[in-house]
């Protein structure tokens, strides 16, 4: 079964993006929480395999529990699995190298950084990597998340979907009240909509060189993963800020304030999972 190579997003969460409340000025609280790609531990992702077995990381969550996940999937230079499925359904980010995921049998379309697909559970595919590292991030709704041969395949309903991120439809402050716009400060920053499932959302924000601002968040659930460069986030009470490299991670629980600045010589790429309202201001 071919991927579906996706070259539009669909805008339909636009209008559920949209809120009334224009106003960014939500109090920082004491939920905000930083964890560094360097203080993540790394283990086989398919035991089975040995030594042949990619790596994972899980950042949130518990990718062998049953709950929702994110986790980091290493594969290295000239890796490419046999054919398989997995016994639940998966959303990716490419975060370095390039990354092939399809059907055994299908023409190789190599993924770059800031690339997005979704594995469908029980559809056998097969995953390759090129690159001196190779890493995405990985994230399931419902775990444990299993590799299985493919003589258990099934058909889930779902269809898996590729998008280059050079695919990517980006939205400014012109196109959707996430990003804000004001009267005295310029706002460069852009979102895509991924995917909404059950009242949460994963979106891609683009923060442009040199970017200075917050991102005011509302939702009981505020995942944030740097995918690409890096960026400077201020700790609430805290005098120094910590430097996220791509697979860093932050997130909050209710209304909280993230600050943020970003290389002047770099923009950077950033996935936010959410089930509520959110803003990108820049002051």
């Amino acid at each position: 079964m071919k991927k579906i190579i996706m070259y539009i997003v669909v805008l339909v969460t636009l209008v559920q993006c949209k809120s009334p409340n224009n106003d960014a000025r939500i109090v920082e609280q004491a939920t905000n929480k930083v964890v560094l790609s360097s203080e993540i531990d790394w283990e086989p992702l398919n035991p089975a395999r040995g030594d042949n077995s990619p790596k994972a990381a899980t950042i949130w969550g518990n990718r062998k529990g049953k709950v929702p996940t994110g986790f980091l999937a290493k594969f290295k230079d000239g890796f490419s699995s046999p054919p398989h499925i997995h016994n639940v359904s998966y959303r990716a980010l490419v975060i370095s190298g390039q990354i092939h995921n399809d059907d055994a049998n299908a023409d190789e379309m190599w993924m770059p950084v800031g690339s997005f697909w979704t594995q469908p559970a029980g559809a056998p595919h097969i995953t390759s990597a090129k690159g001196a590292e190779n890493i995405a991030y990985v994230e399931i709704d419902n775990g444990p998340y299993l590799v299985k041969p493919i003589t258990e395949a099934f058909d889930s309903g779902e269809r898996p979907v590729n998008i280059d991120v050079s695919n990517i439809v980006w939205l400014g402050a012109d196109r959707t009240s996430v990003i804000e716009k004001t009267k005295d400060v310029k706002n460069d920053a852009k979102v895509t909509f991924l995917w909404e499932k059950n009242g949460i959302r994963g979106n891609l924000i683009k923060l442009p060189k040199g970017f200075k601002g917050v991102i005011t968040s509302t939702g009981s659930i505020f995942h944030a993963i740097v995918i690409q460069n890096k960026l400077a986030y201020q700790e609430p009470n805290s005098k120094d800020a910590k430097e996220l490299d791509p697979g860093s991670y932050f997130y909050s629980e209710g209304k909280s304030k993230h600050q943020l600045s970003v290389d002047p010589k770099r923009e950077c790429l950033l996935y936010i999972r959410t089930n509520n309202d959110y803003k990108v201001v820049s002051e």
